[in-house]
Order: structure tokens, then C-alpha cells, then sequence
């Protein structure tokens, strides 16, 4: 017994060594990077022009009859006389009424041209909410360091950022080999469906296939990843399908008074509190596994054991990860119930009552898989279930030399920071581009804490200055890495 007691003993320190060790061997991820150039880094951006472009509220709301297109094509007169040398040199267009497109030639037309993205349509303020702003939600105020406004982090410091740069560079007399497209959609809040969808269709019909594009997405995360000191750069690489399923139930109507023992609302609430309870599997993605495969390094020693041995460790850290909201959402097709009605009246039982769950789909799962995990959680044949979606996007190749040239620029500006591939769990307009390249990215060069990070969408939105000015200085680098 001993001497099994004692093999035992050493296999097990034997499993601990390996565990340590290959914990002890990561070695941070680190991106071949020359300084940027001199130029750039010493370019001055100021903020007046960013600020200004916020003073327009060009909103995207829900109900296409409260649409105000003012806002729109005020901003597109501003834009020209804000930015004389860009539109002296870039052809402009105006499409779907107000969305825009420039073109800069490039002076090699055997390569594939590249496009920079972005969007002008900001989400309306919440009614009622106004007073809780410390700075106007449209005023463009500048104070203590920050911009304030609606649309500074989603999504006009990189629309606006963009534009700085090719102003700069124009005015450098900069001369780009390859093509540059600049396409800035109107309606990217309510899913581009106008704007970006017709964008694409241009460059599709003028150029066939791109290089590589960049849009809005992951930001330089500060504070954002757990355990984690130094800044996360994510680069978004892919990004979730959605699905809305439609619930619906029918009872026999009446009045309140004479219940059945389960209304429809009850047969409704029923289902979708099965569906809460029991979402879809976690799992790590071969995208989510690489991004703490590159961030694991920076962590303490504890977090880098499970992370470097996945073979030992993956369920009991799919597990932990899953409990938390934000990394969770990267781990599994998510679910939540948004929308339910009923009766029109208190004392009315309801005929008829709906209910829409929105899913989030994760790479790998389906909208069909979705609707079956549905039907199947639910359990009850009164309930009908119908919904048709979208799957998620395919995956860039974080591999290519597009992607190592977006790493490098990412180290040039902000060197501290560790790039890392994403999964995006939101939608952007990127999705009407699928086609034209593999190399479809979505990263916005802002800095974001978690403070800053709860501004978009939501109250006192806002970005650093000096962030912004460093962010115009990392697209002048990125047009000029790209040639």
C-alpha cells in the first residue's frame, strides 16, 4: 500500500510539474513593430471638428415615419467645407439619400483596393433621461479632458478619426498605391439594411473584391478582461448571428374574473422562463481560445494554469467563464426575451399573447439549431414557435498579412497594448460586405474602460481627447502600412 501510496504521491506531483510548468512557459504574444513614422507621431489633431459633427442628431429610430433627414444632409454640407483638401481629392458620392462614399485612386490598380467604415446614424437619447447627461447629449461640449456627446464612441470618433487622417494625408501630399474606399453608412442602428447594403453593392459592382475593410468593433479594452493590467487590443474577426423567435400562444378569452388555471400570459411566461433556464452550451471557439491563448501571459499565475492546459482543464473553465455576463456572451448562442404582450385590457383575458426571444448566434450553431433547442426546451406543443435569422459571419483569417499589418499599426500607436483576436457579439454593417474579402475586421482604435464602455448606448457618452487624436494618427499609420 505504501508503494501505491507513494507512486501515487509522485505521479501527482509529476501532473503539478507539468501543469506549473507549462503555465510558467507561456510567453507573451508580441508583434514585430517598427516606431510609427515620424510624421505621424508628431501630427497634431485637434478636436473641434469631432466635437462639431456631434452637434448633428443624425438618429436612426425604430419607426421609419419619425426619421428627420435634416441632421443628415447638414452634416454632409458641414463635412465639405470641414474637410477642403479630402474632398478635393476624394470623389464623393451620396448614397440611398444619406449615406456617403469616397474614393480615393490608388496609383497601382492591380491591387485590391481597401475600405475603411463607419457610420454617421447615432440611438436616440432616452426620453426622460436628458437631465442625467453632466454635458449636453448633442452639445459636442468638450470639458475635463473628455468629448461628450451621443455617438462619440458609437460611432463618430472613428467616422470622424477616418476623416482627419486622409485630410492629413492629402495635405501631406500623400499618394496611396492601392485604392481606398471611405464608406460611412446612415442606418448601421437598424441594421444597414439602406445604407451599407447599397455601399457594398458599389464597391462590389466597381471593384469585385477588396484587400481587406475595417469597421467599428472591438476597442483598446482597459479594465475590461479580467486579470488582465495591460490594454487589450480586440480585433473583431467575427461576429454573431441573431434570430428573433416568435412565441405565441392562444387560449379562450373572457373575463378576468372566471380564470382559467393558465392564462395564455401564464403558458407564455412558462416557456420563456424554461428557456432562461436552460440556455444553449457554452464552448470555447477556435477565435476565443486564440484570444486568451495571446492574453494568458499578462495573467496571474493562478489564471494561466487552466488557460495552459486546456487538455486538463476546458470544461471545469468553460464552466467558471460561463457564469460571467461578459465573457459568457463569447461562449454560448445567448438568450433573452425582450419583447411579450398580451391582453389590451386589465380585466380581459388575453386571446392571443406573444412573446420574441432574441438569440445571439455563436459561431458553429445555426438559427435552425436555435429553433429546435426551442421547440425542445419548451416542451409544449400549444406554444407555436417560428422566427428566421441570420448565422454568424465567417471567420477572418488572423493569419493573414492584413491582419499583421492591422496588429502592427494596433503596437505602433499603442504600444503597450496586446492585440488579440475577437468575437464579436454584436452586429455591425460589415455583414453586407461578406464577399468581397475574408479579410473583414472591426475594431475602432478608442480606449475604453469600463466606465467609458456603459456610455455607448446609454448615458454620457464620451471619449478621451487625446485618445481621439491618437486615433486619427493610427489610421494615417494604417493607410500608409497598407500600400
Amino acid at each position: 500500500m505504501r508503494r501505491i501510496a507513494a507512486g501515487v504521491a509522485v505521479l501527482l506531483a509529476l501532473v503539478v510539474a507539468v501543469l506549473a510548468g507549462r503555465a510558467a512557459w507561456l510567453a507573451p504574444y508580441t508583434v514585430d513593430a517598427s516606431p510609427p513614422d515620424p510624421d505621424v507621431a508628431s501630427a497634431s489633431f485637434g478636436v473641434d471638428r469631432f466635437a462639431a459633427a456631434l452637434r448633428f442628431p443624425t438618429i436612426s429610430t425604430q419607426d421609419s415615419a419619425t426619421f428627420v433627414p435634416g441632421p443628415f444632409l447638414a452634416l454632409h454640407d458641414w463635412l465639405r467645407t470641414a474637410f477642403p483638401a479630402l474632398h478635393g481629392r476624394l470623389t464623393r458620392e451620396v448614397v440611398a439619400g444619406y449615406s456617403l462614399l469616397y474614393t480615393w485612386p490608388g496609383s497601382d490598380s492591380t491591387l485590391d483596393p481597401m475600405l475603411l467604415m463607419g457610420h454617421l446614424d447615432v440611438v436616440p437619447v432616452e426620453p426622460g433621461t436628458e437631465s442625467r447627461w453632466k454635458h449636453a447629449p448633442f452639445g459636442g461640449e468638450v470639458a475635463d479632458g473628455f468629448v461628450w456627446g451621443r455617438g462619440t464612441l458609437d460611432d463618430k470618433a472613428s467616422v470622424i478619426a477616418i476623416l482627419e487622417a486622409v485630410e492629413w494625408l492629402v495635405g501631406q501630399g500623400f499618394q496611396p498605391r492601392r485604392t481606398i474606399y471611405l464608406a460611412f453608412g446612415h442606418d448601421e442602428e437598424l441594421g444597414g439594411r439602406a445604407g451599407a447594403a447599397r455601399l457594398a453593392e458599389l464597391v462590389r459592382q466597381r471593384s469585385g473584391r477588396l484587400a481587406f475593410l475595417l469597421d467599428e468593433g472591438g476597442v483598446i479594452a482597459e479594465g475590461l478582461v479580467p486579470g488582465v493590467d495591460r490594454p487589450v487590443a480586440l480585433i473583431g474577426v467575427v461576429e454573431k448571428g441573431s434570430i428573433g423567435v416568435h412565441l405565441t400562444v392562444e387560449r379562450t378569452g373572457g373575463h378576468s374574473s372566471m380564470p382559467p388555471r393558465h392564462t395564455a400570459v401564464g403558458v407564455l411566461s412558462r416557456a420563456i422562463t424554461r428557456l432562461e433556464d436552460n440556455p444553449m452550451p457554452a464552448r470555447l471557439t477556435p477565435v476565443v481560445e486564440e484570444m486568451f491563448r495571446r492574453i494568458a501571459p499578462e495573467m496571474p499565475f493562478g489564471y494561466r494554469i487552466p488557460l495552459a492546459n486546456l487538455w486538463a482543464f476546458r470544461p471545469v473553465l468553460v464552466r467558471a467563464m460561463a457564469g460571467n455576463e461578459r465573457i459568457g456572451a463569447m461562449l454560448r448562442t445567448t438568450t433573452a426575451a425582450t419583447m411579450v404582450s398580451g391582453s389590451p385590457k386589465e380585466n380581459v383575458l388575453p386571446i392571443i399573447a406573444r412573446g420574441l426571444v432574441n438569440f445571439r448566434i455563436l459561431p458553429g450553431d445555426t438559427p435552425e439549431g436555435v429553433l429546435d433547442h426551442v421547440r425542445r426546451t419548451v416542451g409544449d406543443t400549444s406554444v407555436h414557435v417560428e422566427g428566421s435569422g441570420r448565422a454568424s459571419s465567417p471567420v477572418a483569417d488572423f493569419e493573414a498579412p492584413e491582419f499583421r499589418v492591422v496588429e502592427k499599426t494596433i503596437v505602433q500607436l499603442f504600444p503597450t497594448a496586446v492585440p488579440v483576436p475577437f468575437l464579436m457579439i454584436a452586429a455591425t454593417d460589415t455583414r453586407h460586405y461578406e464577399g468581397l474579402t475574408r479579410n473583414v475586421y472591426r475594431f475602432n482604435p478608442i480606449v475604453a474602460t469600463p466606465e467609458l464602455a456603459s456610455g455607448a448606448h446609454g448615458t454620457n457618452e464620451r471619449v478621451r481627447a487625446d485618445d481621439f487624436a491618437r486615433a486619427a494618427r493610427f489610421f494615417a499609420q494604417l493607410i500608409r502600412n497598407a500600400q
